[in-house]
């Protein structure tokens, strides 16, 4: 399983009780487990929700499903 592969697991997974769509990055992070402290890691790669929601922009919202803010996040990071 690639690095990018297991990460959108662990954010899809993270957000499958999430309420969407998503309209803010405060709903976002409220919408994590742990806040901005949940946590995704693959491989050597860490990264919290706090840290990828300072990858979004205001055009990214409102999100319509988890797939959506995982492939935006993984996108932005370069993964």
């Amino acid at each position: 399983m690639t690095v990018r592969t297991e990460l959108f697991k662990q954010i899809t997974g993270a957000l499958a009780n999430a309420k969407f769509p998503i309209k803010t990055p405060e709903e976002l992070l409220n919408a994590f487990p742990d806040g901005a402290n949940t946590t995704c890691k693959a491989e050597g790669v860490k990264m919290t929700a706090g840290e990828a929601c300072k990858l979004l922009k205001p055009g990214d919202f409102p999100f319509k499903t988890a797939g959506q803010v995982a492939n935006t996040i993984l996108e932005r990071a370069g993964l």
